[in-house]
This record gives C-alpha cells, structure tokens and sequence, in this order.
C-alpha cells in the first residue's frame, strides 16, 4: 500500500512556522470532477457533511458497499487527507479501520502507521501504545516505530521519546530525517530551543542529510533565541544544499523574525529571496505582502497585490482578507475600500469575514460611524450578518467611550448569534457593558440582554451584578436574583456585598 510514515507530520506547532495545505483539498477535489462526479467523489459528498465527530461514518461506508460500488486504495488515502486535514481524527480513524476489518486490500505498515497515529489522536496515547504493543515483531518496523515516537512528541513527552528514539536507533530504525525532526519537534514544544541545532548536527554526523524542515525549525530555533548570526549562516548553508530545495516558507521565517527584531535591512534582503520562490503560489504572496506592510512599506504591498492579481489569475476570499487586514495595519482606508468594492463585485461567495476585515480597520482609526453604516448598507443588500460583525463595531464604540451605542451593537450581535452556534463574545467588552449597564441600564433592558447573553456564554457573577444594580437603583427588591444567583453555585463575594449595601444608600 502506498501509505508511508512520511504522510504524518511530525508533531510541531511552532508560531513562526509556516503550516502547509493539504495535498488535496477540498476544492481542487471538485474541480477536477466538475462534468460528473466520479464514485469516490460521491462517496465523500456523503461523509463530508457528518461533521460531528461523535456520529460514525460506518453506515454511510457500509452502504456504499451495500450498493455494489468498490472502494479503491487511492479513494483510501484521498479522504483521510481530507479528512485529517479538517481535523476529523476520529472520522479518519474509522475509515482506517473499516478498511482493515474489510480486507479491501493489503494493508502494509505504513497503513499501520497511520492508524496508530490516528489513534494517539483520537483516542490518546494509552491506546496507541496498547496497539502498538499487539503488532507482530514484522510489522514493528521503521514506520510504526516512527508513529509511536510521533505520539510521544506530541504529547511533549521527553523522557519516553529519547528512550524510544533510542531504542530505534539501536534497532536500526533511525535513518530518516523525519525521527530527528520529531526530536527538534519536541525540544521546541517543551521549550528547549538550544538543543534543537544539535540535533541537526547528529543528523550530519550520523550521514542523514536534513531536509526543509530540518533546515527550517533551526533557522526558527536561532530567531526565537535572537542568534540571527547563526541564523544567517544556517539559512545560507541551506542555500548551498544540492539536495535541499529552497521555498519560500524558509525564508519567510526568517523574515519573521529579523522583522520583530526590528532589522529591516536584513528582512529586506531576504524578501528578495523569498519573491523569487513564489511562482504562482497566491498563499507566498499573501505573507509576502504580510511581511512588506509590518515593514510599513504601502508601495511594495501595492505591488505585490497587482503582481499577484496578475500571475495567480484568480483571487479567493483569503487573498481579500490578507489584502484589506494589511492595508489596515497601514490606515490606508481609501485603498481599502477600493480592494473591497473589489471583492464585492468578483466573489462568488460572500463571506463576511471579508467586510469584517475593513470594519476593523475603520473602528482601529477611530471611524465607528462609518463602519455601523458600511454594515448596515451591505445588511441592506440582503445579506445577513455573522454576530462578529456587529460585535466589531460594539468594540469600536467601546473603544471611543460610547457604550450605549456599544450596547445596541451587541444586542444586533447576539439577535444573530442563533446562525454562528460556536461565536463568543470578547469577554472585556462585554464585562465593559454589562457593568455600564450596571450604572446606567433599565431594569428591563438589562433583564433582556442578561437573558440574550446566557444563550452563548455561561452566566457568570457580572451578569448577576448588573441585575443588583439595576434593581437596587430602581429600588426593587432583589431577594428573588440573589436565590438564583446561589442557584446557579455563584458565590456571594466582597463585590456583592458592596452593591447590596447599596441599598440602604438608596433608601436615605
């Protein structure tokens, strides 16, 4: 089977590294089958929407059988792409299984590998190695072995990692670049970064040439330390590697880093090298222009995005996203606009993360008012709004002291909320506003926006103090709040107390 130890990453999650796409997703999936879907196309079309992990994808797989159709070992790999890609582990791991239990093919070690990885994920590391531990001595090879070191990685384990690592050494089994680079992985999730460049150097020493990713978590390891000599010497070793192709996610690095450090000559060097690797590659020019606009540089960033329009064709709602949030960080609201009147008139799908993007940039300069009525204007056009749209104009509003404007806002925001089951208010501001509710709100404006709040955020004591306030303000017995506050196992504290006391001061 085709599957091997090098389709699972190793478990790094380092800020300044540039995470990859998938190898297929799922719109280049359908465009290729636009004049008719093939069967497994279909058959995807059918998992894809069983979005909740805790419901099975088996009877789904089952049917398919059931209908006669055949399930080939391509359409096996595709989808636990797909799948892995979406982080629908436990999808991914039924699909695994299912083949197995099936017997549709052979299943090697590296369909083993990937299992056990799936598992690590799914189900933790206990089942892991209790799978594992059941594999015959043939199927303990180098790609099983790497898998469990995978596991180990992840779950920031260093001592069982070093021991197994050893263990595969001593077998024979550590002759990839793939083990050192989980080995880096791990020094840079539990934080040990000076050990990293070792690593690469017993990869020298033991004849297993790093590739990129070696290369490119030690260029990151020297830039999170501020080493940028041996950062530099790192990066043009690399360039001098017959075997090493350089990308434009190296670069962009260490790029990252000699821009938070504030050396803009050396960044500028460097964004050279990285514009020439980008081809036609729109995500490159999406940090390219990320890198030139924390620079401050408007020109570059205007010409990388006409650059871009040109060589990429085509631009989808990301490239807007990037576009507008930069020229934002630059207060270029006149360009905006046009970027996203632009949009407006090409996409084919409106997402309103787009708006959202330019609504930011508006309220950071202050212009709220502008940004209310640029969302009311698309609102007017039929669209309906996602509830961070409004919540970003009630923190704009927040921000220049309005708050009763800030108030109706979020109330917009939660009327919408039912549409966006996983959206959460920014806790600040809306502490901010149930405490000037507090102050200033009716009694039963603050009944009706406690009561919006709890359909998305658990209830917490500030809601309840708005409540007090409110009613001790308006002079209402609050007896009846107070039960249920204990009712919901709040705790009656200092701050309660001292709204309570309130009470008599209101009486005189």
């Amino acid at each position: 089977m085709g599957t091997t130890i090098s389709t699972i990453k190793p478990s790094c999650n380092t800020n300044n590294l540039i995470k990859t796409k998938s190898l297929l997703s799922l719109s280049r999936y359908s465009t290729a089958t636009q004049s008719k879907p093939s069967n497994s196309s279909r058959l995807f079309q059918r998992i894809n929407p069983l979005r909740d992990p805790k419901v099975s994808i088996l009877p789904v797989l089952d049917q398919w059988i059931t209908e006669g159709n055949k399930f080939k070992e391509p359409d096996f790999q595709r989808f636990v792409r797909e799948l892995r890609a979406s982080k629908r582990y436990s999808h991914a791991l039924q699909l695994c299984e299912w083949v197995n239990i099936n017997n549709f093919y052979p299943v090697s070690s590296g369909h083993l590998a990937l299992q056990l990885d799936l598992i690590g994920v799914a189900r933790g590391l206990d089942a892991a190695e209790c799978f594992f531990d059941k594999l015959s001595e043939k199927e303990k090879d180098e790609r099983t072995y790497g898998a469990l070191l995978n596991c180990y990685v992840r779950e920031g384990l260093v001592d069982k990692s070093l021991l197994h690592m050893q263990k595969m050494k001593e077998i024979g089994y550590a002759s990839s670049p793939l083990v050192y680079n989980n080995l880096m992985c791990l020094y840079s999730r539990t934080g040990q970064l000076e050990k990293i460049p070792d690593v690469l150097t017993q990869m020298k020493e033991n004849g297993i040439s790093p590739n990129n990713f070696s290369y490119r978590i030690c260029i990151n390891s020297y830039g999170e330390r501020s080493d940028f000599d041996s950062m530099q010497k790192t990066l043009e070793e690399m360039e001098c590697q017959p075997h090493v192709t350089m990308d434009w996610t190296t670069y962009s690095t260490a790029v990252n880093h000699y821009i938070r450090a504030e050396q803009k000559e050396k960044a500028l060097v460097v964004l050279k090298k990285l514009e020439a690797k980008l081809n036609k590659d729109a995500l490159g020019y999406n940090h390219l222009i990320s890198h030139y606009a924390n620079l401050g540089n408007k020109n570059e960033v205007m010409r990388l995005w006409g650059l871009q329009k040109v060589v990429c064709k085509k631009q989808v709602n990301r490239d807007y996203i990037t576009m507008l949030g930069m020229l934002g960080k630059l207060g270029e609201i006149e360009e905006s606009e046009i970027v996203l009147k632009e949009w407006a008139s090409s996409c084919q799908t409106f997402d309103f993360r787009v708006p959202n993007v330019f609504l930011i940039g508006l309220c950071s300069k202050g212009l709220v008012e502008k940004a209310e009525t640029t969302l009311k204007n698309i609102i007017n056009t039929g669209k309906t709004p996602i509830p961070n749209s409004w919540a970003i104009i009630s923190l704009g509003y927040k921000e220049v002291e309005n708050m009763e404007k800030a108030f109706e806002c979020m109330k917009e925001a939660l009327a919408v909320a039912e549409g966006s089951p996983g959206w959460r208010p920014k806790p600040a501001l809306i502490s901010s506003i149930l405490h000037w509710l507090g102050e200033k709100g009716e009694i039963a404006e603050v009944e009706a926006f406690v009561r919006s709040l709890r359909s998305v955020i658990a209830v917490n004591k500030e809601m309840y103090h708005a409540l007090i306030k409110a009613n001790v303000r308006g002079g209402i017995g609050v007896d009846e709040i107070i039960e249920s506050m204990q009712f919901d196992n709040i705790d009656i504290d200092e701050g309660t107390e001292e709204i309570l006391g309130l009470r008599k001061e209101v009486t005189e």
